[in-house]
């Protein structure tokens, strides 16, 4: 089995169609095609901003959405998949478990469990220093 691959912002933008402000994936730290991602996101003010003014905190939709776009890289980044996108088609089971800040690093993670025709299921966590931040279970359709 070949070694996990790694992929910096420029491989990133390669496989997901997402630009700034909505690429929240920095940097790939593993990458099994069609198995699995392990993926790191700094917290920026710009990322917390409006959410709350002189508390800023990131949105849990936003680590959502950042663990949605590693399970795309996941699946993306299959041969049979270049150049489509995956678009959301369930959240299940998420729980927030840690308030997320400015400055700190969220270690991102998509185990993908199941993949039938367009439709596929992964397990999602977020943390923090090893502090589990968030998880659960998010499904997507791969779209042409």
């Amino acid at each position: 089995m070949a070694a996990p691959l790694h992929l910096d912002r420029a491989g990133i933008e390669e496989i997901l169609p997402h630009r700034d402000p909505f690429l929240l994936v920095d940097e790939v730290l593993e990458l099994v095609p069609g198995e699995r991602v392990v993926a790191r996101k700094t917290v920026t003010d710009a990322d917390c901003a409006g959410h709350f003014p002189g508390n800023p905190i990131m949105p849990g939709v936003k680590m959502v959405e950042a663990l949605a776009q590693c399970g795309a890289v996941a699946v993306l980044s299959q041969p049979e998949n270049r150049g489509k996108i995956a678009l959301f088609a369930g959240i299940d089971d998420v729980r927030f478990k840690r308030i997320v800040r400015p400055g700190e690093v969220l270690d991102l993670s998509c185990e993908v469990e199941s993949v039938r025709g367009p439709i596929g299921r992964g397990k999602v966590r977020a943390s923090v220093g090893g502090e589990l931040a968030m998880r659960g279970t998010l499904t997507f359709a791969v779209d042409s």
